[in-house]
């Protein structure tokens, strides 16, 4: 700390001569620290004056309600300002934030590349307005791409709509979404054609505080009595797992049946298993590895693996070729009344 009054002036000129990210930095330290009110004294001047990185905080500040009265309409204002000047993850926030408040329509462009991005839940968004043909066209091969990656992304929402899914997406499209999904793990996500053109963006630049880091950084609990889905969707909204699920609305085709519970082929060189619990006894593990192979077809035909971590035994089973392939046998695995997380190996 300098000292006070002699080296005032000599302080101030010092502090408007650093770069502005100490300052960012100097607010995140704060904000870990839990004295939210400096960090805002550090990033409102530093936003007002156009720093992407400062802006994005603020925006998340007035999220939380924490250093600043809770206000959405000024997170959604904040994050517009950081989002312009490219700021990614701003953007990311300001289409959920946007859906949330009500203006889906207008939030629909930013979610469409935040899904394209691999933002979880805008793809679960994403995925059901092309599903319903709400907001964007009708398209179950994207729809079903978009889902199949957010529950990769352990969303249980995105899980739920994908099981649902099955119910009405013929195979031959479901095939399809499968293989856009793997294209867009491995970094070649599609141009959505409905999505207006995005706006010229200022690169911004260098940082060494990442502002994601900022904890917490993600927008997600909303208030419980607002639903960011529209009334047609599938599943459960986003952002509030505990309400009770819609059924989608039905084609006017007949749809084909699908066996929820059946899992996917499994793979003789792949590096993904399937974790199914954790238990204090092996026995445990190898009892439910039992009741398992006898609820979900085609389970029996992968390798169960016993992994020791300390005092805790952990039931997985494998290998799988790819993230999909897991999410695909999670998803068959719930579809029996049991737990399960895709793992990277």
């Amino acid at each position: 700390m300098l000292k006070p009054v002699a080296l005032g002036i000599t302080a101030g000129l010092m502090f408007a001569a650093m770069p502005a990210i100490a300052d960012v930095k100097a607010g995140v330290d704060a904000w870990q620290q839990g004295d939210y009110a400096r960090a805002i004294s550090e990033w409102r001047p530093l936003a007002e004056r156009g720093d992407a990185d400062a802006q994005f905080n603020m925006g998340q500040a007035a999220k939380l309600g924490r250093g600043v009265p809770a206000d959405m309409n000024a997170a959604i204002d904040w994050y517009r300002k950081a989002a312009a000047q490219g700021h990614t993850r701003a953007e990311d926030n300001l289409g959920l934030l946007m859906f949330q408040q009500g203006d889906r329509a207008g939030a629909m462009p930013y979610l469409q590349r935040a899904a394209a991005r691999g933002e979880p839940r805008a793809q679960y968004v994403v995925g059901t307005a092309l599903f319903n043909g709400d907001l964007l066209p009708k398209d179950w091969v994207r729809a079903y791409a978009f889902m199949t990656r957010a529950a990769t992304s352990s969303l249980a929402q995105a899980t739920t709509s994908l099981q649902q899914m099955d119910k009405y997406v013929p195979d031959d499209q479901r095939k399809q979404g499968l293989a856009l999904a793997s294209s867009m793990e491995q970094g070649a996500a599609p141009a959505m054609a409905s999505a207006p053109a995005q706006p010229a963006r200022v690169a911004v630049g260098p940082s060494t505080i990442r502002t994601t880091e900022l904890p917490p950084s993600d927008i997600g609990r909303p208030a419980p009595e607002r639903s960011p889905l529209p009334e047609k969707v599938p599943p459960a909204a986003v952002l509030a797992p505990k309400q009770t699920p819609a059924k989608p609305t039905p084609p006017k085709a007949a749809p084909k049946p699908v066996v929820a519970a059946s899992a996917p082929a499994p793979s003789a060189s792949g590096g993904w298993r399937v974790q199914l619990g954790a238990f204090s006894a092996d026995g445990n593990a190898r009892s439910l590895w039992g009741q398992l192979t006898g609820k979900v077809k085609g389970l029996s035909a992968y390798q169960p693996y016993l992994v020791k971590s300390g005092a805790i035994t952990r039931l997985q089973a494998g290998p799988l070729g790819s993230s999909v392939d897991a999410a695909r046998l999670c998803a068959s695995v719930k579809a029996a009344g049991a737990d399960c997380i895709p793992k990277k190996m």
